[in-house]
């Protein structure tokens, strides 16, 4: 999912910027940050999955293994 995710980011990214989509500028608009978002969130969930940590087993929710 992570790959996934980061992926999406960096084509959104791409394609916003290759387009030259409304609001393609550093901190404004949707195109930016969305992208942004989700490149964080992905590279977030590739290294849960290297480390074998879980942001939701360590905010205390019970979840099976």
């Amino acid at each position: 999912m992570g790959s996934i995710t980061s992926f999406i980011g960096i084509g959104l990214l791409a394609t916003a910027y290759l387009a030259g989509l409304p609001g393609w500028t550093l901190g404004a608009g949707w195109p930016f940050w969305t992208g942004v978002v989700c490149v964080l969130s992905g590279g977030f969930m590739i290294f849960e999955g290297l480390n074998g940590w879980c942001a939701v087993r360590a905010m205390g929710f019970k979840t099976p293994i």
